[in-house]
C-alpha cells in the first residue's frame, strides 16, 4: 500500500479545502457537472486498473466489479450532472395574501467541506458514491479510503485528483492514528459507511463539534419466506444476494425466518441451486469472491464452529494459508440465542430460523434492531401489506434481494441501528446541502410592519387577533 498521510499533514489538508470553499469555487453549477463528468470519466478510464486491484483485495469476479462498482458510479454522476439544474432550483414557498411580496423561498446551500469514510467491501462505489453526492452540493470533501482495501486505496490515492480538481478533493491514507486525528478536527458534514461500533465512536467525536453526520450501517437483515412463495425463485434470489462478494454486503439477506411447512422443500432448493451455481465447487469457483482478510476469515469459521444448527449444504473452506475461500453454507434448526443469529454475519453463511407463521416471523424481526433491509417472499398481497404495517426497516424489498441497489431515484438508507440519513443521486445531493429559506421584504410594505411596531393600540391587537380567532373543524 501507499505510504499513509503523514498525521501532521491532515489538518493541512483540512484548511486547505476550507479555503476552497470559501472561495466559491465549489458553487457555479457548472463547474459542479465538470466534476461530476470527471468522476465519471474516472470510473469509465480506469475499468482494468480497478477490477485487477479488488481482485487482489476481495478476488471480486470482474462482473461483480463491473455491475456494482464502475457502472452505476459512471451512470450516476451522468444521471447527476443531467438533472443539478433542476434540483439545485429554489422552491417558491407558499405564503398568506399580506406576504406576497416578500419573495419567499427555499434554497439548497452546500454545507461545507465534508469527510468521506469508505469501507472496505465495496470500496469503489462506498466511496465514490458520497462523493458524487457532495460534489452535486458544491462541497468539498476529504475522502478517507479503507486501508484494508489497500490496493484500491493506493490506486485511488495516486489518481483520483488527475481527474477530480485537487484544491477541492483529497484523499487521505491511514489506519487507526489517522482516523483518529482526522476526528479530532471540525468538518462540516461526515459521511461513514460500516458498522454500528465505529459509528458510535464518530457519531461522539462529530458531536463535539455539532458536525451534522450520515451513518450507512448494516445490521441482521431478515428475508421471511411465507408458505405462499415462489420456493425455486425465493432460492435462487436468495442465494444471489448472500454469494454475492461472498456475502460482504451492508444487504446481504443475514439469516432466513420461514414457515415450518417449507422448510424442507426450501432446504432441497437451495442446495440444488448451489450445486447450479458453482459444478466445480465453490472454492474452486471463480464466481464468487474470497474473504477480504484473515481477521475476518478467522471469525466466520468460529461463528460456523460454534452454531448448534446443523449444516446441510456447504461448511467448507480454504485451509491454503492466505486463499481464504469460504463455502456458502447453509444451517438449519438455528435456534435464538444461536452464535449465527449474535452479529451480522459478512459471510456465506446463511441460517434458517423455523417460525410457526408469519405472526412469529414479524415478531422475532421486532425482537431485534431495525434492519438496513427487511425482505419478504410472499405471493399473498395481505401478508406483504401486513409485514409493511407492522415492521420497521432501512428498506423493504418483496420477492428479491439487493435489487433494491440498482434504483437511481429511491434513497438509500438505515432506521436506527442501520444508520440516518440517505444517499443515491438526488438523495446524496440533499444529504450534503441543506435547506436556507430566504425572504426579500420590500422596503414599501408597511402594513403588516406598521401594526407591529409599538407603541401597541388596539386595532393593531385587533390585526393580530385575527389569526387566532378562526373556526377550528372538530
Amino acid at each position: 500500500m501507499a505510504d499513509y498521510t503523514p498525521i501532521a499533514e491532515i489538518p493541512k489538508i483540512l484548511n486547505e479545502l476550507r479555503t476552497t470553499f470559501q472561495s466559491g469555487k465549489t458553487r457555479p453549477l457548472e463547474w459542479r457537472k465538470q466534476q461530476l463528468r470527471q468522476l465519471a470519466r474516472f470510473a469509465q478510464e480506469n475499468v482494468e486498473p480497478i477490477a485487477e486491484c479488488l481482485r487482489l483485495d476481495l478476488g471480486k469476479p470482474r462482473l461483480e466489479v463491473l455491475v456494482g462498482e464502475i457502472a452505476p458510479i459512471v451512470q450516476r454522476c451522468l444521471h447527476v450532472a443531467d438533472n443539478l439544474d433542476e434540483w439545485a432550483k429554489p422552491e417558491v414557498a407558499p405564503v398568506h395574501d399580506w406576504q406576497a411580496g416578500w419573495k419567499a423561498r427555499t434554497e439548497r446551500h452546500p454545507k461545507g467541506v465534508a469527510l468521506v469514510i469508505s469501507p472496505w467491501n465495496y470500496p469503489m462505489i462506498l466511496s465514490m458514491q458520497p462523493v458524487y453526492g457532495a460534489i452535486a452540493a458544491g462541497c468539498c470533501v476529504a475522502l478517507k479510503v479503507s486501508e484494508v482495501s489497500s490496493h484500491f486505496a493506493s490506486f485511488v490515492a495516486a489518481n483520483l485528483t488527475k481527474y477530480l480538481d485537487p484544491s477541492a478533493f483529497r484523499v487521505i491514507l491511514g489506519g487507526v492514528p489517522e482516523i483518529t486525528k482526522i476526528l479530532e478536527l471540525k468538518w462540516d458534514h461526515i459521511f461513514y459507511t460500516g458498522n454500528g461500533k465505529v459509528g458510535r465512536i464518530i457519531a461522539a467525536a462529530a458531536a463535539k463539534h455539532l458536525t451534522p453526520i450520515t451513518l450507512e450501517l448494516g445490521g441482521k437483515s431478515p428475508a421471511i419466506v411465507d408458505a405462499t412463495a415462489d420456493i425455486p425463485v425465493t432460492a435462487r434470489r436468495i442465494l444471489f444476494g448472500k454469494c454475492t462478494n461472498a456475502g460482504q454486503i451492508c444487504v446481504a439477506p443475514d439469516y432466513i425466518l420461514a414457515e415450518e411447512s417449507i422448510v424442507k422443500p426450501l432446504v432441497e432448493a437451495l442446495k440444488q441451486r448451489l450445486t447450479e451455481m458453482f459444478p466445480e465447487g465453490a472454492l474452486a469457483s471463480a464466481s464468487i469472491s474470497r474473504i477480504v482478510s484473515d481477521a475476518h476469515f478467522a471469525r466466520l469459521k468460529a461463528l460456523l464452529s460454534s452454531t448448534k444448527g446443523k449444516i446441510v449444504a456447504g461448511g467448507n473452506w480454504d485451509t491454503e494459508p492466505g486463499k481464504r475461500g469460504f463455502e456458502p453454507t447453509v444451517v438449519v434448526d438455528v435456534k435464538d440465542g444461536d452464535s449465527l443469529l449474535s452479529e451480522e454475519l459478512f459471510g456465506p453463511i446463511l441460517p434458517i430460523v423455523t417460525v410457526r407463521n408469519l405472526d412469529e416471523a414479524i415478531a422475532f424481526v421486532n425482537s431485534r434492531d431495525h434492519p438496513l433491509t427487511l425482505y419478504a417472499f410472499s405471493n399473498n398481497p395481505e401478508n406483504k401489506a401486513k409485514i409493511l404495517s407492522s415492521t420497521m426497516s432501512g428498506g423493504v424489498n418483496f420477492n428479491d434481494t439487493v435489487a433494491q441497489l440498482s434504483l437511481d431515484d429511491v434513497p438509500f438508507g438505515g432506521v436506527g441501528e442501520s444508520g440516518y440519513g440517505r444517499q443515491v443521486c438526488r438523495y446524496g445531493f440533499e444529504d450534503f446541502s441543506y435547506l436556507r429559506p430566504v425572504i426579500d421584504v420590500p422596503y414599501e410594505e408597511e402594513k403588516f410592519n406598521g401594526a407591529r411596531y409599538a407603541p401597541f393600540t388596539p386595532e393593531a391587537e385587533a390585526f393580530f387577533a385575527a389569526g387566532i380567532n378562526v373556526e377550528i373543524p372538530r
